[in-house]
């Protein structure tokens, strides 16, 4: 084989390399995924004032009846984590986290997405397979940062990153956090963009008074 066909041979291989790179995607678990994600995030963000027919929308795509849906989402928000979890772990079982490599961006939340919004005993379970992905780049620091604050939480233990809240009141307040004094920096180092005073104004608006509660402070509070 000469120089040239050396060359032209090399190319051949890296280009089939590369080719073989961008279709290793499992573009049927994409997109379950993708609707998977969107069955957990559309109905958590309906209220009372939610326009019918957006309402009516939803409804549609995940196959539920409207005027049921209309008076009872908040029945079906939890029948739908039900579901999600069972499909999520399913997923897991044969696949491993399903991450970047297998189900690109930004299908590759959709997974730690459902396991964020269930059960403290699922959460602990899966926390070292979110870890790893995180190691191997299936998913970003981010979310394992709020995923470690809630599961901080639910041990009745202080967060690090300032993610997670409670209740006083009828009005949110942050969860107590360790180290509060440097949260920003560590906001920062985990991939947050915005300081936990701007986190907070930007969910609950400009009056929202940020203060630290202690562990102590807050037992009594859910004591009352």
């Amino acid at each position: 084989m000469n120089k040239f066909s050396a060359i032209a041979f090399l190319f051949l291989i890296l280009f089939s390399c590369k080719k073989v790179e961008k279709t290793s995607i499992n573009l049927e678990l994409k997109k379950e995924l993708s609707e998977i994600e969107f069955r957990d995030q559309a109905v958590r963000f309906i209220t009372d004032q939610t326009p019918k027919d957006s309402l009516d929308l939803i409804a549609k795509r995940i196959k539920v009846d409207p005027t049921y849906f209309k008076n009872n989402y908040k029945s079906v928000s939890v029948t739908l984590d039900g579901e999600n979890i069972k499909r999520v772990e399913e997923i897991i079982s044969k696949y491993g986290y399903p991450g970047k490599a297998l189900v690109g961006t930004p299908e590759n939340r959709a997974a730690w997405i459902v396991i964020q919004h269930s059960s403290p005993q699922v959460i602990q379970k899966y926390l070292p397979m979110l870890r790893e992905a995180v190691k191997n780049g299936d998913l970003d620091r981010q979310s394992l940062a709020i995923t470690e604050d809630r599961n901080l939480m639910y041990q009745g233990k202080k967060q690090i990153y300032g993610s997670q809240f409670f209740e006083v009141n009828g009005k949110p307040a942050f969860w107590p956090i360790e180290n509060s004094e440097k949260v920003n920096e560590l906001r920062k180092e985990a991939g947050f963009v915005q300081t936990i005073e701007e986190y907070s104004k930007d969910l609950y608006g400009k009056d929202f008074q940020y203060k630290i509660y202690t562990l102590e402070e807050v037992k009594k509070l859910q004591a009352q």
